[in-house]
């Protein structure tokens, strides 16, 4: 009975759980195990398995941070978020990561984040002249 239950567990515990899609050799893959690590609990980030973000504006909770499936970030963008807590004085600790780890965060993330954000055409328009 107890073999029978500890199988299950891990059955459970296995369905629910994915791993990061990047292989080892990725020179990304190191600033995905950060992600995953230290920022996963709060953000949503298909590439890691990490599903931190509110899925409904009716569940969010206050440390629901960006999805980035859907959010693009560059890497300046990423960095200032790091050292400052996030962008708008919310519950993002300052400085979750520092110096090489915090670099390699956002080098990942800039590349891995927006991936599926709708395609939109950029339409130049011409303002008159004044």
């Amino acid at each position: 009975m107890t073999t029978l239950l500890l199988a299950c567990s891990v059955l459970l515990c296995a369905c629910g759980s994915q791993a990061i899609e990047l292989s080892k050799s990725n020179p990304d893959y190191r600033g995905a195990v950060l992600f995953r690590d230290h920022c996963s609990g709060c953000h949503t980030l298909s590439v890691v398995g990490a599903d931190g973000s509110a899925t409904s504006i009716n569940n969010r909770l206050r440390n629901n941070g960006p999805n980035f499936n859907f959010r693009k970030e560059n890497v300046q963008q990423v960095l200032y978020a790091i050292r400052n807590g996030g962008f708008g004085g919310v519950i993002m600790p300052e400085n979750i990561v520092v110096g090489d780890d915090a670099q390699d965060v956002a080098n990942f993330l800039a590349k891995y984040s927006g991936l599926k954000a709708p395609k939109t055409i950029a339409v130049p328009i011409e303002l008159p002249a004044k």
